[in-house]
């Protein structure tokens, strides 16, 4: 992954791996790991800087999250951000107290340019705020190198021995000049050069496959999205024919998208491996019935595939022995997927964590998968597929849930909404790139709320479904806003919803942003 190294530890922040993304950005490898780390381990990756992320905790409740104060000792340059920069205040001996009042939102933080995390940075920059606590004394040795209006210590810090720390979020995109004071840290602090480049990943992970595959053959769940996409074309260019792709049709893709993907890999294809299609969708409706909640839903449709993908695994085993199974887990997954001892679970991943032990040892696979993409970011996926030349119109793919068009259907799932939400969902796409909206977004789609209404259609009263279209702007899809499209496309694209898609009779588009809302609906 690169000789250079900056740690995220997470606190329970929402905001954990888009700080590691930032940091990516400015070409410095990152990983996110839990606080429970110990000094020890921290000592033996030898990071070139550690960052600790914000939190919903109090730093002076002896429940909170806390980390052995040997860290400060370690001489590793260290940025504590929100709860970080409070809990880096109340270790060392500073204080920390409910503030007299709350800020959230953009605020204008005014910034001493002596300090050398602010160096870039304008003298009064607006930043993103989000705290209840604040640092009410700094502690001995620290200095103050921000404030607000109403926040005496927005920042702080210890140059001396590479302490600093801000109340602010300087990852997200609201704060104006956040880039450069993470650009600073990394390069002017931790004294990174920047080694973290997608070619050489390229280059190193084919090698890596090579050496750890031989001759042995893999098995790869392809879905046809970017990730499968990149992680079959990776181990393709690695060790060619041994791979086959078994691509379970779950009949919850968008309109016409499962012949799509087989026409893409399947002998038609410029790939070189062996493709299998499996028709499954019966089987996942089934266990999709009266099934309302939104976690509830990717739970069953994990067990599910994992019991359709088990059977057309022992098949392929029964044409010749399979020694590795690979899956196209990206670095969100793993990180969304929860550490319970330092974040919540955001939403089950159903690649995260490999088929059952039990069946990996029916089958004789060994029981870690191959996941070459891992430690990835979406973004960072997109250009190795590049990296690779997978064609454009695969690597841009719009992103797509794992559990389908299930979570974009609001309470139970069934063929016949299905069919509503991909037909919706293939007009609204239309009329986005008829107006030459489509590629200024990040991601748009269709999908079907429970909301049932009176409408009156040609003199009939008529009691239908409300589709919602949603479309957002973001470039790391850890935060999003809703993107304002030109009216006349809402209208034609509303017109012929409702006269071309049976069962809805109204269209909503959602404004809401990521966060407080999620990108999905569900």
């Amino acid at each position: 992954m690169g000789k250079e190294l900056v740690i995220v530890l997470n606190f329970g922040g929402q905001y954990n791996q888009l700080i590691a993304r930032r940091v990516r950005e400015c070409h410095v490898y990152c990983e996110v790991l839990p606080y429970t780390k110990s000094v020890e381990e921290i000592r033996a990756l030898s990071p070139k800087g550690i960052i600790f992320t914000g939190g919903p905790n109090s730093v002076y409740d002896e429940t909170s999250p806390h980390c052995d104060p040997a860290i400060f000792d370690l001489g590793i340059p260290i940025l504590g951000i929100c709860y970080g920069s409070q809990l880096m205040a109340w270790t060392l001996g500073g204080e920390v107290a409910t503030a007299p009042v709350s800020e959230y939102g953009h605020t204008r933080v005014a910034v001493d340019n002596k300090s050398l995390l602010f160096k870039d940075v304008s003298s009064e920059t607006v930043c993103w705020m989000s705290h209840t606590d604040y640092i009410k004394e700094v502690p001995e040795g620290f200095r103050i190198t921000a404030h607000t209006d109403v926040c005496p210590v927005a920042a702080m810090e210890n140059a001396e021995r590479k302490l600093y720390a801000v109340q602010f979020h300087p990852e997200v995109q609201h704060t104006t000049e956040g880039m450069k004071m993470l650009h600073s840290f990394v390069y002017d602090v931790c004294g990174c050069s920047g080694d973290w480049q997608m070619s050489s990943f390229v280059e190193s992970t084919v090698r890596e496959l090579r050496e750890k595959i031989g001759s042995d053959r893999v098995l790869l769940g392809l879905s046809g999205g970017v990730d499968s996409t990149v992680t079959a074309a990776l181990l393709s260019r690695a060790i060619g024919d041994q791979l086959t792709c078994v691509f379970v049709d779950h009949g919850l893709m968008r309109k016409n998208e499962g012949d799509d993907v087989e026409r893409i890999f399947g002998s038609e294809g410029n790939f070189n491996l062996n493709f299998v299609r499996v028709n499954a969708q019966d089987r996942f409706f089934e266990k999709l019935k009266g099934c309302h909640v939104p976690e509830r839903k990717r739970k069953r449709i994990g067990r599910e595939f994992i019991e359709v993908f088990g059977d057309e695994a022992r098949r392929q085993v029964d044409k010749g022995r399979i020694r590795y199974i690979a899956q196209g887990t990206i670095y969100p997954d793993v990180v969304e997927s929860g550490d319970k001892k330092s974040s919540d679970v955001i939403k089950s991943h159903h690649n995260v964590g490999g088929l059952p032990i039990k069946l990996v040892k029916e089958l004789g696979f060994e029981q870690q998968p191959i996941e070459p993409l891992r430690m990835l970011f979406k973004d960072e996926v997109r250009q190795v597929g590049r990296e690779l030349g997978i064609p454009e119109e695969l690597v841009s793919r719009q992103p797509f849930p794992g559990p389908g068009l299930a979570v974009r259907i609001v309470g139970d799932v069934t063929p016949e909404k299905v069919r509503m939400v991909q037909e919706a969902d293939a007009i609204f796409r239309e009329e986005l790139a008829r107006g030459g909206v489509d590629t200024q977004l990040g991601q748009y789609f269709a999908a079907l709320s429970n909301m049932r209404s009176v409408g009156v259609m040609g003199d009939h009263r008529t009691y239908g479904l409300a589709i919602v279209l949603r479309a957002v702007l973001t470039t790391d899809f850890m935060t999003a806003e809703a993107a304002e499209i030109p009216w006349s496309v809402l209208q034609t694209s509303m017109n012929r919803i409702i006269n071309e898609v049976k069962g809805v009779n109204r269209v909503f588009y959602d404004l809401t942003s990521k966060p407080p809302g999620t990108i999905e609906l569900e």
